[in-house]
């Protein structure tokens, strides 16, 4: 009898651990997803609000901007007033601002939206990822639930791209489709917040003033970064403008004096200790320069696809389908075998496949020769028709999933490891932040390697073009001309970023092999004070 109901107690237990994955999960998805839901999208948002080609890249940098520079002000709020009620208050956010998104009239109301978006954002996802370290015991249950969460933070941006593909081509009750993007999260979002209090548990807030001093210098300073970072990638500012090099030195400015703050205030918006741990150093540093490839893989790969390949929005974003199922398997592969394997030979290994598959995008080659050039001007065509997608990019997108999902799951484990749990929430702030700003040092640092080989590439091949004699073209097929160069430079700048970035993650697969030193029963041992079991 009470075997049975042990057993029932135990069902009844797993069940709620189940759901309360559920609710953590599609709150990870949402704010995954809209980091590129909307890419796909920008066309069309410029036509029918009027907002000009160089405003339109706000409506991604804004949502970066709120989102990777409040996450550690959003992780610290969870563990001073209870990681439920931010998580549920940030959901709540989140879905207003994107009905808000939906139903925007103008630029200001659509960048005011994504700002917004952001904001809730910072707030959820930090508590959804401490909400899983005080939630599910450790061992099996608690690394399923890791792999899961991991494996949406690497497919949540594929599933975007496809999301917003196929959104962009509806139109629903006189709704234009890109409308679609923003609403579709309205929905989710309060569902999730309504079921919240049902599976999860409340944690104990903290009796603790909020350090405002950090917490204005840390957020200005990250905001600073973020900003200073887009606007070096971006081909009219650049690294030399003086806008960027002043953003930057005030960032720097601003977090030396966050810095200085944290270490002398009494309860400090991040506790400088959390970076004692070398494992958790590790971590953290693999976890800024890994997803900083990662990101810039999506970017240059996705333009390759859509604009050098020829495909359409919605066939683009399901090029990046394989992505998915690798990602899904090594997340999986990684949590059933962290419990005998130590993470050290997950996250090197899966660092090494990642590496490799960005240097098979670098060996991508079009025929960008004078003679093919004419031809597909006047027959029509794109540079990139000889590419083959089964051999030279789905291979290698499952590869580098497989690899992100190795490393993403093992070191998330070592990250959240030895965390007091009163600090769970800034814990997974610094997670969340590093990989945001990784995100966004990696697509500056790329873009500039890009856009340095992409001119250089459309001289040469310009010049050989103004060789060749003959009379003139017509006025039609000089710009198709234009347009063909623009796609054979494009690919030689793309193919010089992937190389940079395979070598960025093989220094982070050498931090790794190097300094990871925690063991893998450490890591299943490890039960942070106040979990749920």
């Amino acid at each position: 009898m009470t075997t049975t109901a042990t057993v029932e107690e135990s069902s009844t237990s797993n069940e709620k651990l189940g759901w309360a994955l559920v609710v953590i999960c599609m709150a990870q998805l949402m704010v995954v997803l809209d980091s590129t839901i909307a890419n796909i999208a920008l066309p069309y948002i410029g036509h029918d609000l009027d907002i000009t080609q160089n405003n339109l890249q706000w409506i991604v940098t804004g949502y970066a901007l709120a989102f990777g520079g409040l996450l550690l002000l959003g992780g610290r709020l969870a563990d001073l007033y209870g990681r439920r009620r931010i998580f549920m208050t940030g959901l709540v956010l989140f879905s207003v601002a994107s009905a808000l998104g939906g139903l925007a009239q103008n630029e200001a109301m659509l960048l005011s939206s994504r700002a917004l978006q952001g904001v809730g954002a910072a707030m959820a996802a930090p508590a959804a990822l401490a909400l899983i370290s005080t939630t599910f015991p450790a061992g099996p249950l608690r690394n399923r639930a890791f792999s899961v969460y991991a494996a949406l933070s690497g497919v949540g941006a594929a599933i975007g791209l496809i999301l917003g593909g196929w959104l962009t081509g509806l139109e629903v009750s006189g709704l234009e489709g890109w409308r679609l993007t923003f609403l579709i999260n309205v929905p989710i979002g309060l569902f999730a917040a309504f079921i919240a209090p049902r599976f999860l548990n409340e944690s104990q807030p903290q009796r603790i003033a909020l350090d405002i001093p950090g917490a204005l210098s840390g957020t200005l300073g990250l905001v600073s970064l973020v900003y200073g970072l887009s606007r070096a990638g971006d081909s009219r500012y650049g690294w030399g403008d003086t806008g960027t090099i002043v953003t930057l030195v005030v960032a720097a400015i601003l977090l030396v004096a966050f810095v200085l703050i944290e270490r002398n205030v009494k309860n400090p918006l991040l506790p400088l200790s959390i970076f004692a741990s070398r494992a958790r150093a590790t971590a953290l540093v693999s976890m800024m320069i890994t997803p900083a490839a990662m990101f810039a893989m999506f970017f240059f790969l996705s333009l390759l696809v859509q604009n050098v390949m020829g495909y359409s929005p919605l066939r683009t974003g399901f090029a990046f389908l394989p992505f998915c199922v690798g990602m899904i398997a090594g997340a999986t592969t990684s949590s059933k075998l962290i419990a005998r394997i130590d993470p050290r030979w997950l996250a090197g290994t899966g660092t090494v496949l990642a590496g490799v598959a960005l240097f098979m995008f670098s060996q991508i080659t079009v025929d960008d020769s004078a003679a093919n050039l004419l031809s597909l001007a006047t027959n029509g065509g794109h540079v990139g028709d000889g590419i083959n997608y089964w051999t030279a990019i789905a291979p290698w997108v499952v590869l580098m999933s497989f690899g992100m999902g190795l490393t993403f799951v093992s070191m998330m484990l070592v990250a959240v490891h030895g965390i007091p749990d009163e600090d769970s929430g800034i814990g997974s702030g610094v997670l969340n932040t590093m990989q945001q700003v990784g995100g966004a040092i990696g697509l500056a640092g790329l873009s500039t390697v890009a856009v340095h080989f992409t001119r250089d590439k459309a001289a040469d091949i310009s010049a050989a073009l103004s060789g060749g004699g003959g009379p003139a073209p017509s006025a039609d097929v000089q710009q198709r001309i234009s347009d063909l160069v623009g796609q054979g430079a494009f690919t030689s700048g793309a193919t010089h970023a992937f190389l940079v970035g395979a070598f960025m993650i093989w220094v982070a697969s050498a931090i790794v092999w190097i300094f990871l030193n925690v063991k893998h029963h450490e890591i299943v041992d490890d039960v942070p004070e106040g979990v749920v079991v």
